[in-house]
């Protein structure tokens, strides 16, 4: 099924002002809902996934265990667990943290602009990674994350590095 993914334009306060097709919103660098996902083991350390190789932006950095935007008329919890299972295979609890919004420009022209909600769960398993969407993945520490990012942010998505500084969440 080849279906139009959208997402959900919102404001600030995260109030739906529209809907419009993602690669669209991407192009225009309008603010809309997402949602990313931060799974640990019960040794405190993170589940990260290297994006696959055919993003249309960011391909092949590593990033938190998964991300995206829920569709029309779906909760965001509902969403998150809807990824989880579509992206990594696998869905537990998950914890509603809180949200952030922010705006980048990739090289190709694209920007991420989104009101990105977080969530954490714990997770001991295996993945069973879809690999149309997930080329890797890893677990780390965050004091180690921390050291690679300092030595390399340029291997690591923005929004992770973004979320990663609100310490409150981890």
């Amino acid at each position: 099924m080849n279906r139009t993914e959208e997402v959900i334009l919102v404001n600030e306060q995260d109030s739906q002002i529209g809907l419009m097709e993602k690669l669209e919103a991407h192009q225009k660098g309008l603010l809309h809902r997402a949602f990313s996902v931060f799974i640990f083991n019960s040794k405190g350390d993170l589940l990260l996934q290297q994006r696959a190789l055919s993003k249309y932006h960011s391909p092949g950095l590593w990033t938190n265990t998964c991300c995206s935007h829920p569709r029309a008329g779906e909760e965001n919890a509902a969403a998150a667990h809807r990824r989880l299972k579509e992206e990594m295979g696998f869905d537990c609890d998950l914890e509603y943290q809180g949200f952030l919004i922010y705006k980048v420009q990739f090289e190709n022209g694209l920007f991420e602009h989104e009101l990105d909600h977080v969530f954490t769960g714990v997770f001991n398993g295996i993945p069973q990674l879809n690999s149309d969407e997930v080329a890797a993945f890893r677990w780390t520490s965050l004091q180690n994350l921390q050291q690679e990012i300092d030595a390399d942010a340029n291997r690591f998505t923005h929004w992770l590095q973004l979320i990663l500084k609100q310490k409150k969440w981890f």
